[in-house]
C-alpha cells in the first residue's frame, strides 16, 4: 500500500514538470540587461509570462520557456516612455495641433524605436480631451497618457492660446482627478504670448490636481526671465521643456552667449525643477547642448516632442535621440534612465520604466553599433558620432510589436518543411 502511494505521489509530482515549464512564454536571454531603477547593467535574462514579467536572472533554462529568443550581444531595456509627443491626431484643418494632421497617430511612430508608453503634452484641454481618448488613446496599442492643456480647447491655434478666459484651473483640475486619474498625469502651459499669467493659472490647476505642471516658456517679445520662472513662479517637481532650445529674441537660453550655464540653472535644478528636452522640429540647439553638457549639467529627461514637423528633421526618433546625446558624452546606461526610469518618476507612473517582476512587460531590445555617423540638431548643424542604437524587439504587455530582422520569425522554408 505504502509503495502504491508514494508511486502515486512520483506520478503526481513529475505531471507537474511540464506545467511549471510551461510558465514561461517567452524568454529573452543571452541579452546585455540595463535596467537604471534597479541597478543592473550586467547580461541577465528576462522571462515572460502572459502580459507581465516573470523573472529577471541569469541563466534561466531554455527549456524552461515555451519560446526562447535568443538576444546575444544585444541589450534589454525597459520600454521607453517618450514623455512630450503630439498624437492627437485628426483631420481639422483650421487646427494646429489639437484633432489635427501636425499630430501623428501613435503606433505609426513608437514601436520602431524601442518606445512603449508615450506622454501627449498638451494637445487637448478640458474641452476637447474626450475626443482625443476616444479617437486616438482608446484605439492605439502604444500606451497613450497625456499631460492637459491649461487652455480648454487645447492647441487648436496660436490665438486661442491667449485667451485667458478659457483658462480653467477649476476644470482642468476636476478632470484629471475626476474623470480621468489613470490617463492625465500632468497639466501643459505652452505658447504664451503675455506675461506669467498661464503658468500662475497652470500652477493653480496643478496644486488643486496634485500633478506636475509642463511649462513651454517661449514666444515672449522680449523674453521673460527663466530665473523667476524657476524659482518663484514654478514647484519642485514642475518641468521645463525644450531645455536646449536657442531662439534668444523669444525666449531666455539656458546658456549664455560666451556659452556658459546660467548659474541659477543649476540651483533650479537643485531646487526640484525637471528639464526635459523636447527635441521637436524647433527645439533642440548643439550650441545649447554641448556646453551644457561639458559643464556638468544633463537634463532630467529625453523627450521627442514628436509631431509631423519634427519626425523628418534633426529628431529622427527616440532611438537616434538617445544616440545623440551618446555621442555628446553620456553613456548608454544615462540616456536609458532619462528615457525610462527618470519620466516615470516625473509623471508618478512608477509601474512604468522598469523591469521589477510582475510589472507589465514593456521591453525595447536594442543594437549598439559601432561606425561613422552623424546627428543634426534643428539648426541644420551635425556633429559626428561613433555608436549608434538601432531597435530589435519591442515588446508591449508581453507581445512583440517591432521585430526589425525577424528574429521571432521562422525562416519561410520552415512552411515546406511543415507540409
Amino acid at each position: 500500500m505504502l509503495h502504491r502511494l508514494l508511486a502515486i505521489a512520483c506520478t503526481l509530482l513529475l505531471g507537474t514538470v511540464p506545467v511549471a515549464a510551461q510558465e514561461i512564454d517567452l524568454l529573452l536571454k543571452g541579452g546585455h540587461l540595463l535596467d537604471p531603477k534597479n541597478g543592473i547593467n550586467e547580461p541577465m535574462d528576462l522571462a515572460i509570462s502572459g502580459k507581465t514579467i516573470l523573472k529577471v536572472e541569469k541563466d534561466i533554462p531554455a527549456s524552461s520557456a515555451k519560446k526562447t529568443l535568443d538576444v546575444s550581444g544585444l541589450y534589454i531595456t525597459p520600454g521607453l516612455v517618450d514623455m512630450h509627443v503630439h498624437v492627437f491626431h485628426g483631420t481639422n484643418t483650421d487646427s494646429y495641433i489639437a484633432d489635427a494632421l501636425t499630430s501623428l497617430p501613435p503606433d505609426g511612430f513608437t514601436f520602431r524605436s524601442g518606445v512603449t508608453t508615450v506622454v501627449d503634452a498638451g494637445s487637448s484641454g478640458w474641452r476637447n480631451f474626450r475626443q482625443f481618448k476616444e479617437q486616438t488613446i482608446d484605439r492605439s496599442q502604444t500606451r497613450v497618457l497625456a499631460l492637459l492643456n491649461i487652455v480648454g480647447t487645447g492647441m487648436y491655434g496660436r490665438f486661442e492660446e491667449q485667451n485667458v478666459m478659457d483658462m480653467n484651473p477649476t476644470m482642468t483640475a476636476h478632470m484629471i482627478n475626476r474623470l480621468f486619474p489613470e490617463i492625465l498625469v500632468g497639466i501643459k502651459s505652452a505658447h504664451y504670448w503675455g506675461d506669467f499669467t498661464q503658468v500662475d493659472l497652470a500652477v493653480e490647476a496643478g496644486k488643486l490636481a496634485n500633478v506636475p505642471v509642463m511649462v513651454d516658456f517661449g514666444e515672449h517679445q522680449p523674453p521673460n526671465s527663466i530665473e523667476a520662472l524657476f524659482m518663484q513662479h514654478l514647484r519642485p517637481g514642475d518641468i521645463f521643456t525644450h531645455t536646449f532650445s536657442y531662439g534668444p529674441t523669444n525666449r531666455e537660453t539656458i546658456v549664455d552667449e560666451n556659452l556658459n550655464v546660467k548659474p541659477f540653472v543649476f540651483e533650479a535644478q537643485k531646487r526640484g525643477i525637471r528639464f526635459d528636452v523636447g527635441h521637436g522640429g524647433g527645439a533642440f540647439s548643439f550650441r545649447q547642448a554641448i556646453p551644457a553638457i561639458e559643464q556638468g549639467f544633463l537634463p532630467d529627461v529625453i523627450s521627442s516632442d514628436l509631431h509631423k514637423d519634427s519626425m523628418n528633421g534633426g529628431f529622427k526618433d527616440m532611438a537616434n535621440l538617445l544616440s545623440k546625446f551618446m555621442n555628446m558624452g553620456l553613456s548608454l546606461e544615462e540616456v536609458i534612465l532619462r528615457a525610462t526610469w527618470n519620466p516615470a518618476q516625473v509623471i508618478h507612473r512608477e509601474d512604468l520604466g522598469n523591469l521589477d517582476p510582475g510589472s507589465e512587460a514593456d521591453i525595447a531590445v536594442f543594437r549598439l553599433v559601432e561606425g561613422d555617423f552623424g546627428f543634426q540638431d534643428i539648426r541644420r548643424t551635425r556633429i559626428d558620432g561613433t555608436q549608434r542604437l538601432e531597435t530589435e524587439l519591442t515588446l508591449r504587455a508581453g507581445r512583440i510589436v517591432w521585430d526589425l530582422n525577424g528574429i521571432n520569425a521562422p525562416h519561410w522554408e520552415t512552411e515546406i518543411s511543415n507540409r
